[in-house]
């Protein structure tokens, strides 16, 4: 297409007319609190729907966006979307109070019950039928925002004709316990650790709580409270003696391993339901989202797109890609050809090269998986180790001793030429350790010629959760199911498969590739601070051995891109 897309998009020119606090009667009776912003025009116009447990109130807060890493306003939970850019294209929003939050009415159990689809449902059948509505209805809303979209799609409902999720996790499991290890990411997220304004309950509940015996709910409570690492780590151990302080969280707590809990609050088991038009979005280096967008992508089985963005977590109030959110509804609810199915599928941002690259499928068809031996000395080379038998090893003490971390890392020698890194990554691992349990938690870095380090992603793995599902694995991309937990025989090597986060990056002539490996996060890093995610330590010592010999060749697999 000759002109720029942004040219063809709808551009703003209506006024905005409000109606808030609106009720809507769901299948059972229950009402949602709704406020409406439509174009002050006569007509019918397509509607875009935004859901969260965050109080609408708050999504009209008029701040600019806010960077994360540098504002003391930045408010992770602002995320439907700008109201007024999008009235003003021809669009009414639709923001709602899911049940039991905000002003709405009704119970709401635990985190993604199944109630928050069937009402999304309802809802968009609702908007359908307004007077101001022409019938088509999309979605739109970052993170929790997007978690509601995909479990509305999975209801199908009719009117219902595209959804752009950002930012998903899409696997609660996953994104609760990365790699078999608690995250404390959900207990922020309730009380708005750090600046965020987090949930606006009026009627939670536990699910556990709710739906067990009270003997079986206190059975699991109190076998929890015997987990010595959550002895040793007060905020956790606090909650379990008083659980409706964070009910979420209780719930996550009390189920350390995947099963039914998570695959009934997740979206990976219902992709086949999605029918409609999906885009996925999300950003290379984000704890979660990176994982969750490629499983939509890769999960779905309809018209999509994926894009994977420039690092980083988006300012807030979000307005970010909103231009794009433009682009697909239009296509989508308007008919109007903005060229967004003429371009191919994917689109990535490679680091290091700071550029796009737009591709047909993921993970990129001329793919070199290669793999990168750990070797002594601290260093990392595509040939094995052959000579020095020594473990390398590192000694850690847990977080109620000392927050200094510990690690070995190990490098390659500079780049003689430039190294194009792009798709999933494997880490195998060869270890022991000298108590029964641990958390591996290996992380990518590009460093430069200078000596400063670009943080690329992280796998984590409990050593207890090595288990692979070999008919869902590749070298590439090992599988863990987390559904039973085998403690570790003290100085017994065995063989862990770490899933590293995908990357896009250009490795430049004069840099190097550094893996760390290291068994500990603390509240107090940096990187914690700007936004809650540590993870549940190790209330243990423990000495940690990795091997890197003829007989246990301890690599990493890097998806390498040949040069074109």
């Amino acid at each position: 297409m000759g002109k720029d897309w942004r040219a063809l998009i709808s551009q703003p020119r209506y006024g905005i007319r409000a109606e808030e606090d609106v009720y809507v009667t769901m299948r059972d009776g229950v009402r949602l609190a709704v406020d409406i912003f439509r174009p002050d025009a006569p007509g019918k116009f397509p509607a875009l729907l935004a859901m969260s447990p965050y109080g609408k109130e708050g999504q009209k807060i008029l701040l600019p966006p806010q960077p994360l890493d540098k504002s003391a306003l930045w408010d992770g939970n602002i995320e439907a979307g700008d109201t007024n850019d999008i009235v003003s294209r021809g669009y009414v929003h639709v923001i709602v109070d899911i049940r039991g939050t905000g002003y709405s009415e009704g119970q709401y159990v635990g985190l993604h019950a199944k109630t928050e689809g069937e009402d999304g449902h309802d809802l968009v059948e609702w908007i359908a039928e307004q007077p101001w509505c022409d019938g088509n209805v999309g979605m739109t809303g970052y993170s929790y925002f997007g978690e509601v979209q995909l479990a509305t799609a999975a209801e199908q409902p009719p009117h219902l004709k595209s959804i752009y999720p950002t930012g998903v996790w899409a696997d609660l499991y996953r994104m609760a316990y990365p790699g078999g290890t608690l995250c404390l990411f959900i207990y922020g997220l309730w009380d708005g650790r750090l600046g965020t304004s987090g949930y606006a309950p009026r009627n939670v509940v536990s699910a556990m709580m709710k739906n067990l015996p009270k003997e079986e709910f206190d059975r699991l409570r109190k076998e929890a409270l015997k987990n010595p690492d959550i002895r040793y780590y007060p905020n956790v151990y606090h909650l379990l003696h008083y659980p409706q302080k964070n009910p979420i969280f209780t719930d996550l707590v009390l189920n350390p391993l995947n099963g039914p809990f998570y695959a009934e609050r997740s979206a990976y088991p219902f992709y086949d339901k999605i029918k409609v038009p999906v885009y996925s979005v999300g950003a290379w280096r984000h704890f979660y989202n990176v994982f969750g967008q490629l499983s939509v992508y890769a999960g779905v089985s309809t018209q999509k797109k994926l894009m994977i963005m420039n690092p980083g977590i988006p300012d807030r109030p979000w307005r970010q890609e909103l231009d794009t959110v433009i682009r697909w509804h239009d296509h989508w609810l308007k008919g109007n050809d903005t060229g967004i199915m003429d371009e191919p599928p994917v689109k990535i941002f490679v680091t290091g090269a700071n550029r796009w690259r737009y591709e047909n499928e993921w993970p990129l068809p001329e793919t070199q998986w290669t793999k990168f031996y750990l070797r002594s000395w601290e260093s990392l080379s595509q040939d094995p180790e052959r000579y020095n038998d020594e473990p390398d090893s590192f000694m850690q003490q847990p977080l109620w001793v000392s927050s200094k971390r510990q690690s070995i890392k190990y490098l390659t020698a500079p780049m003689t030429e430039d190294l194009e890194i792009i798709g999933p990554i494997g880490l195998h691992l060869f270890a022991s350790i000298d108590v029964d349990d641990t958390n591996w938690i290996a992380e990518l870095y590009d460093v430069d010629e200078h000596g400063i380090e670009q943080f690329l992603g992280r796998g984590n793995l409990k050593a207890s959760h090595r288990a692979i599902d070999e008919s869902r694995s590749k070298p590439w991309q090992p599988y863990h199911p987390h559904t039973s937990a085998e403690p570790v025989t003290p100085g017994q090597i065995y063989e862990y498969p770490i899933e590293v986060a995908p990357i896009a990056n250009m490795f430049r002539i004069g840099h190097r590739i550094k893996l760390e490996i290291k068994s500990m996060v603390s509240p107090t890093d940096p990187e914690m601070l700007i936004h809650y995610h540590p993870l549940l330590c190790s209330s243990k010592t423990t000495a940690h051995k990795i091997y890197r010999n003829k007989e246990y060749q301890s690599h990493l697999v890097l998806p390498v891109i040949p040069e074109t």
